[in-house]
């Protein structure tokens, strides 16, 4: 009988402990699901003059900015539903603030309950699906239970003390599309936002040794414009300037496309200076929150193993076109910023010019984690070649929608945006169309639907948008 040495035993023994090691499944990948409330691009990493935000920023450095992207609908529930059903509003017919998914797609798997099913611990704190800012703030709002294990609906000073401090704030009227603002006293671990950041630095804490899907869901800077005073004084009044305007803007497109009448809601320079200022400081006091996640995952050494995704659910107007607000097709309300980093990303620190959706998120996000059972009727695309590849061949149009309500029957205004052009159309076109270049006219001053010298390119944007529409509406 052959005799060990005690060295060969020992050496033997270890060779034993570390098979079952080298045999486990690799680790499952965290995601950071981060949201912003009613946020355009200005934001420093997409190049705005004036803002900076160095902490969304560290999220660009660590992986693709997606500098064409856009939301399904201008609006927070439609958007929001579409981004975490996979489906276009067509397919859940959520086009307004009050209807829930689940009335139409009972069955439907979530985003958040897809990682579920995968093992994750799935948790949010905040704004995921939809509720009313302010009047929804603290209570579920329309919230879906199945998606999470773990909800936590925060409720700060700036709603349950400060909003009676707002300009031109009644007791009786909404606040959800006023333009109104605060620069409060208080902290920023006091407000809501704070305490959402705080909410998920606890998850973190708790779940870290497990995989998580975590939905860090910020109100800012939907309005009313409540921040830390310390945020305005970031921006001095005498750096804002509103945006040129003309009234001649005012009929550019059909009446259907315009969503703030009269222009500006009558507003002087001066007040539309004061409200671009509050927007910025609200974009300032959202960034500092989602640094605070950042460090907190560089803090539980979960840095390596977490991918992060930050999203706004519609962009926002500040005066372009004399609009404020969102529900509108034109550029600065249909596009969104979208940054995809961290753990799983080959690419760091690029931009990507190819057109992206929100509806893109969901298969992406699958695919990078491994998921398993992922639903095959998705409608959007896994934007892995361009995280891979941000100049790969990519021939996906975006598509946005509106619906205006009208005596009789709605309007409904579609969208197509690809590298250079936008077209819409207005019920099919027979209320109108707009077409605009923007690599000739990135201000979208200059209607092109009626030049005959560009009918064939409008001929053919309107048949393929009205092609993906009808897929879309066959898949309810």
């Amino acid at each position: 009988m052959r005799t060990l040495s005690r060295r060969s035993f020992l050496l033997g023994g270890a060779a034993l402990a570390a098979g079952p090691l080298i045999s486990a499944p690799p680790k499952k990948r965290n995601v950071l699901f981060i949201a912003s409330d009613d946020l355009n691009n200005t934001l420093s990493c997409y190049g705005h003059p004036i803002i900076r935000t160095p902490n969304i920023d560290r999220i660009a450095r660590t992986g693709v900015r997606f500098d064409r992207s856009y939301c399904q609908f201008p609006l927070c529930s439609p958007s929001r539903t579409s981004l975490m059903t996979g489906l276009a509003p067509d397919t859940t017919t959520v086009y307004d603030l009050k209807k829930h998914f689940r009335d139409v797609l009972p069955d439907v798997v979530t985003l958040p309950q897809l990682f579920q099913k995968n093992g994750y611990f799935a948790g949010r704190a905040g704004k995921i699906y939809h509720y009313g800012v302010p009047s929804d703030i603290g209570t579920p709002g329309l919230d879906d239970k199945a998606s999470w294990n773990k909800a936590v609906n925060p409720c700060g000073v700036d709603h349950s003390k400060e909003e009676p401090l707002l300009t031109n704030y009644t007791p009786k009227r909404g606040l959800g599309s006023s333009i109104c603002f605060h620069a409060s006293e208080a902290k920023d671990e006091e407000h809501t936002d704070g305490i959402v950041a705080a909410e998920i630095i606890q998850m973190m804490e708790e779940h870290g040794n497990e995989p998580f899907f975590l939905g860090a869901g910020f109100y800012r800077p939907h309005v009313p414009w409540i921040a830390p005073s310390k945020y305005f004084d970031l921006y001095p009044l005498e750096q804002i300037q509103a945006p040129p305007f003309d009234e001649s803007e005012m009929s550019i497109a059909p009446e259907w496309a315009y969503f703030t009448k009269p222009a500006n809601w009558g507003m002087t320079v001066l007040q539309r200076r004061e409200a671009i200022r509050a927007y910025y400081a609200s974009v300032a006091f959202l960034d500092v929150q989602v640094g605070k996640l950042l460090d907190a995952v560089d803090r539980l050494r979960l840095t390596q193993n977490t991918t992060i995704v930050f999203w706004g659910d519609n962009g926002y107007h500040l005066g372009e076109h004399g609009q404020w607000m969102k529900q509108m097709v034109f550029e600065p309300a249909s596009r969104i910023p979208l940054l995809m980093g961290g753990a799983g990303i080959r690419t760091r620190g690029r931009g990507c010019a190819r057109t992206v959706e929100l509806l893109d998120i969901y298969p992406t996000l699958a695919e990078v984690c491994g998921l398993e059972g992922t639903p095959p009727n998705l409608q959007g695309r896994s934007l892995r070649p361009l995280l891979d590849n941000p100049n790969a061949a990519w021939d996906k149009p975006a598509i946005s929608q509106v619906r205006r309500a009208n005596v009789g029957s709605p309007v409904d205004g579609y969208s197509m945006r690809t590298e250079r052009y936008r077209y819409s159309q207005w019920n099919g076109g027979s209320l109108g169309e707009e077409l605009y270049d923007y690599e000739k006219d990135p201000r979208e001053l200059r209607n092109l639907a009626t030049d005959p010298q560009v009918s064939g390119l409008k001929a053919s944007m309107h048949q393929r948008l009205n092609e993906i529409l009808a897929l879309r509406r066959t898949q309810r």
